[in-house]
């Protein structure tokens, strides 16, 4: 039998989907007020079908800094229903052994570019950079996703059940960012994490100013990467309040609906951030210009969540913990720039020992597929320094940490009742290069099985075209 396609996994999906959202009307007697929707593209996400599972006599890491040996869980309507050293098993209950295998909550990263960048890489699909002007606040990333990109299956093999699509790093504003469940969909909303807040990528250092000084624009210096920022966001402000303004005026019954702002969608996506629904993601390798970026959010309002990449991290991580940034790090890469110069292995130990959220994250299509092996390099590095980095701790790196850095730790990033049933077996203990996932659920769902060809997904890319190069 062929493996499990896009077409043939979507005919299997509950037959729900999540309503459009309604537009606001105005009661009788009282003025329209017009406003700008949340989301104009909402996630039409729906969890495939799923059966109460136990996972017993396992290996566990909770994701939440817990271990638990000879351990159980169970998996029931999509969520995790029960987790310790023993639990309830129901009659109808698939009961998986577990002896000798460990059990994660699924891997998060939290920054990414598949989909925008699929394979195979060439020019037609380079659609992560809108590199046409420093500020490209109103572009989103999830609509240069195409979800036929192979990475995505590549990435659940390895353990990834949620992951987050960034623009590129040519712009100081690169857009929106968007989360994503990685199961296979026909379109990107169909993969979009439901509730998960957008993000605004910003980016700062060599990128924006040799992509625009070469053309001869600004920012061509670091300073002109500051100067343009501020002005953008300075712009934001004006924007915002005349939108508060008009909304002020128009619910006292005192304007019209011809008296709205007119619409920028730039200024919508920055506005988002200023008033905490959209998440500042921001790409940024010095300690000082770290630094400077958190000193230019406090003089507009807004809030950084994450620095990606944050090479030199290590020199702030004091800062970083005070003012509840995460840091997205790698675990050995340096020197591909001279801003990345002065990166170190003990980078993300040095954050944790700090106090601070300490995230792995890949940038990368191959990386993704191991992030378990990076943060187990990360961690090494830290112990040989040291640092006391126990595993169960270790894991949080890749998996509730991101999901703090996203907003969605409430739903998914560890083992914990009621969240979703986000889960990964392991073949062995999930630090180990030799170890393998062998089976993904996603929403309680097996996604992928590495014993069951049909539950080893493929793309209708990969697949080709019929009787294409077919020579008998």
């Amino acid at each position: 039998m062929r493996n499990l396609t896009l077409a043939a996994l979507l005919l299997t999906a509950a037959c729900t989907t999540t309503p459009r959202p309604q537009a606001n009307r105005p009661a009788p007697g009282s003025q329209e007020v017009l406003a700008i929707p949340a989301d104009p593209f909402p996630s039409t996400y729906r969890a495939y079908p799923s059966v109460t599972t136990v996972i017993r006599n396992v290996n566990i890491y909770d994701g939440k800094g817990g271990k638990i040996i000879g351990g159980a869980v169970r998996l029931e309507n999509g969520k995790v229903a029960e987790i310790g050293q023993t639990v309830a098993t129901p009659a109808n209950a698939r009961i998986i052994e577990g002896q000798g295998k460990w059990l994660t909550p699924g891997i998060i990263d939290i920054h990414s570019h598949l989909g925008d960048y699929p394979a195979p890489g060439v020019q037609a699909h380079s659609d992560g950079n809108e590199a046409t002007g420093p500020n490209r606040s109103e572009v989103w990333a999830e609509h240069s996703v195409w979800p036929q990109d192979p990475q995505f299956t590549r990435a659940l093999a390895g353990g990834v059940t949620t992951l987050h699509v960034l623009p590129g790093s040519a712009n100081l504003f690169g857009g929106r960012g968007v989360t994503l469940r990685n199961v296979l969909g026909r379109t990107a909303q169909d993969m979009k994490f439901p509730g998960a807040k957008p993000s605004l990528k910003m980016a700062c250092g060599e990128n924006p100013k040799r992509v625009y000084g070469s053309k001869g624009q600004s920012p061509a210096t670091r300073m002109g990467n500051i100067a343009v920022a501020r002005q953008v966001w300075s712009d934001a402000q004006s924007y915002k309040r005349r939108w508060e303004d008009y909304t002020r005026r128009a619910k006292a019954g005192s304007a019209k609906p011809t008296d709205a702002p007119r619409r920028e969608l730039a200024n919508d996506t920055l506005m988002g951030v200023l008033n905490g629904d959209i998440l500042l993601q921001q790409h940024c390798y010095r300690a000082d210009e770290m630094a400077n970026i958190i000193a230019m959010s406090k003089e507009f309002g807004y809030k950084v969540t994450t620095f990606h990449h944050a090479v030199e991290a290590y020199k702030i991580a004091d800062l970083m913990a005070r003012e509840n940034i995460c840091g997205a790090v790698w675990a050995d890469w340096w020197g591909f720039k001279m801003e990345s110069y002065d990166g170190i292995n003990e980078n993300a130990a040095f954050l944790q020992a700090a106090g601070a959220c300490t995230v792995i994250h890949s940038d990368d299509a191959d990386g993704i597929q191991r992030l378990n092996q990076e943060a187990a390099k990360a961690a090494a590095a830290g112990r040989r320094a040291g640092i006391p980095l126990p595993p169960e701790l270790v894991w949080q790196w890749v998996s509730l940490n991101p999901a703090k850095g996203l907003g969605i730790a409430d739903q998914t990033g560890s083992l914990e009742p009621g969240k979703r049933a986000d889960v990964v077996l392991w073949n062995g203990e999930p630090f180990s290069v030799y170890s393998r996932p062998e089976v993904v659920w996603i929403d309680g769902a097996v996604m992928y099985d590495s014993a069951d060809p049909n539950k080893r997904p493929v793309t209708d890319f990969e697949l080709g075209q019929p009787g294409k190069g077919d020579t008998k």
